[in-house]
C-alpha cells in the first residue's frame, strides 16, 4: 500500500501509532445536554475548539490538551444563548475560554458511563473497547476533575492524503462546581435546570 495507516493493535483495539493529531473543528462537535423542568432535554454545543491529541508509545501515557472559546456556545435560541453567556453561567466576557487537560488514561475500566433516558441521567455499562480519560476541566478559572469515556471510532485516509482519527467521548459535570449556581425552584419540586450536565463529544483529528 502506497500510504499505509499509522495504526497498531492494543487491548483488542486498533489505535494510532505514536504521533500528534490536531482536532478538525469543522468536523468536531462538543455538545452538552441539560434537563429542563425535570422532564425534557436542552441540547447545545460549542462551535469552535483548538485541541491536540498526543499519542505516546505507551498508549496510557497519551494525553489531550484542548481550549474552547466560550463565545462559540449555541443552543439554537438567541435568548437562552444570551443568558448562558452571561455571568449567571459562562461569563464569556470575563472568561473567554475553557480548557481541558487529560492527566491519565485507563483501559478496560469496569465502571459505567452516563446517559440521558426520558429526561433523567442514567448509567450504562461501558463499551468493552472504551478508554477512560481522567483530566481537569477549567471554566471561569475554576478547575475540577472530570472523567470521560472515550471510544476510538476509526482511523482512515481522507481524499487529500491525510490521516484522520475519529473519537467519541461522554462524561458528566456538576455545573455548580464552576460557580454556575443560577436556578429556579419548581413548585412541584426540583429545579428548572439540572445541576448535572452531560458532555457529548464527536471529534475528527488530523495526523500532523
Amino acid at each position: 500500500m502506497d500510504n499505509p495507516l499509522h495504526v497498531r493493535h492494543w487491548q483488542g483495539m486498533t489505535i494510532p501509532s505514536p504521533g500528534t493529531y490536531q482536532i478538525d473543528p469543522q468536523h468536531t462537535t462538543v455538545g452538552f445536554v441539560a434537563e429542563h423542568l425535570m422532564v425534557t432535554q436542552v441540547r447545545g454545543r460549542f462551535e469552535d475548539i483548538d485541541a491536540t491529541i498526543h499519542v505516546a508509545e505507551d498508549p496510557l501515557e497519551s494525553f489531550v490538551r484542548a481550549s474552547i472559546p466560550t463565545k462559540s456556545l449555541t443552543t439554537g435560541t438567541e435568548e437562552r444563548d444570551f443568558h448562558l453567556r452571561s455571568p449567571d453561567f459562562f461569563d464569556v466576557d470575563g472568561f473567554p475560554a475553557m480548557t481541558f487537560v487529560s492527566r491519565s488514561l485507563r483501559a478496560g475500566d469496569s465502571g459505567s458511563k452516563w446517559m440521558m433516558v426520558n429526561g433523567a441521567m442514567r448509567r450504562r455499562s461501558r463499551h468493552s473497547q472504551s478508554v477512560t480519560a481522567y483530566g481537569d476541566l477549567t471554566i471561569k478559572e475554576i478547575t475540577a476533575p472530570i472523567e470521560l469515556d472515550v471510544t476510538i471510532d476509526g482511523i482512515t485516509h481522507d481524499p487529500w492524503g491525510g490521516e484522520r482519527l475519529a473519537v467519541s467521548a461522554t462524561g458528566q459535570v456538576e455545573r455548580e462546581a464552576y460557580d454556575m449556581t443560577w436556578n429556579v425552584a419548581l413548585e412541584a419540586g426540583g429545579w428548572l435546570v439540572s445541576k448535572h450536565i452531560k458532555i457529548e463529544i464527536r471529534a475528527q483529528a488530523i495526523r500532523q
